[in-house]
C-alpha cells in the first residue's frame, strides 16, 4: 500500500500546474494534502481528473486558508473531521480515516507565525493533538502524516545555527512537541528506514532557497511503534514540483 502527503500551498494554483500528472505517475493508494486553501467542493471538483473514488475534505472557517484533504482509492471504515475540540477546530486541519489495520490521519500543524505570535498556541494544538492521536491509537496503530511546521534536529535543516530558537519551526518549544510525539512511540518513518540521510521537504521561496538546497524537512509520516514492520519504504520527491513543499511518501507491506 502506497501512501503520499503533499503541502500544496493552494490546491487550485497548484492544479494548473503539474499537479494532476504528478500525482498519477506516483499512482498512490491514498493522498494525503494539507493548505488545501479550497473549500470542500473546490477540492472534490479540482482533483476529479485523478479518478479516486474516495474524496474527502476540511475547509477552515476563513475563506482561502488552512484546509485539507484524503482522496483514496479504498474505501475507508469511517471519516472523522477534526479532534472534536473548538479551539482546534475552525481551520479545517485534521481529517482522520480508519482503514482494517490503521488509522491515517492527516495534518497541517499551526505555524507559529514569523512574529512567533501563535508560539503559545501552538504549544496547547501539540499537546492536545498527541492525546488525540493516542486516544486513537488505543483502538488500534496510528499513522499521522503532513506538514508538522518543525525541523526536528538539527540534521533536518540546513541552517540550523542561524534558525535555532529564532525563527518558527525550530523553536525550543516547537522542538519538545516534536520529542513528546516521538517520545510517545510515534516513530519517525524516514529516519527509521534512511538512517541519517538528509533529505528536505520545503524551501522558502525566497533567494532562490530551492535551487541551492536551502531547506527544512517539515513533513513527515510518524507511526506507531508496533506497526514498523509493516514499513517497507519512506520517500521524499524533491523531483515534485508546484509548491514551496515537496511529498512525502511511506510504503506499506501489509
Amino acid at each position: 500500500m502506497k501512501l503520499l502527503s503533499f503541502n500544496v500551498n493552494g490546491i487550485r494554483a497548484i492544479a494548473g500546474k503539474s499537479f494532476i500528472t504528478d500525482m498519477q505517475q506516483v499512482d498512490a493508494d491514498v493522498i494525503c494534502l494539507q493548505e488545501t486553501k479550497a473549500t470542500v467542493d473546490q477540492v472534490k471538483d479540482t482533483v476529479a481528473p485523478l479518478g479516486y473514488g474516495y474524496v474527502y475534505a476540511n475547509e477552515a472557517g476563513r475563506k482561502g486558508y488552512s484546509g485539507t484533504a484524503l482522496i483514496s482509492k479504498i474505501e475507508p471504515l469511517s471519516v472523522v473531521y477534526d479532534m472534536g475540540i473548538p479551539e482546534h477546530d475552525e481551520e479545517g486541519r485534521v481529517i482522520c480515516a480508519e482503514y482494517d489495520r490503521f488509522f491515517l490521519v492527516t495534518v497541517y500543524v499551526p505555524n507559529s507565525g514569523s512574529e512567533l505570535l501563535r508560539l503559545p498556541y501552538r504549544q496547547t494544538w501539540d499537546a492536545d493533538f498527541l492525546a488525540y492521536l493516542k486516544g486513537l491509537e488505543a483502538k488500534k496503530p496510528v499513522i499521522v502524516c503532513g506538514d508538522f511546521n518543525v525541523a526536528h534536529k538539527a540534521i533536518d535543516l540546513a541552517r540550523p545555527k542561524e534558525n535555532y530558537n529564532k525563527s518558527a519551526g525550530f523553536m525550543q518549544e516547537e522542538i519538545d512537541g516534536m520529542d513528546a510525539f516521538v517520545g510517545s512511540g510515534l516513530v519517525d518513518s524516514w529516519r527509521v528506514l534512511n538512517g541519517e540521510e538528509v533529505k528536505y521537504t520545503w524551501w522558502s521561496y525566497r533567494a532562490g532557497a530551492r535551487g541551492k538546497n536551502i531547506g527544512w524537512r517539515i513533513d513527515y509520516f510518524l507511526v506507531s511503534e508496533s506497526f514498523i514492520p509493516q514499513l517497507k519504504a519512506a520517500t521524499i520527491h524533491n523531483e515534485i514540483m508546484g509548491s514551496d513543499h515537496c511529498p512525502v511518501g511511506l510504503e506499506l507491506a501489509l
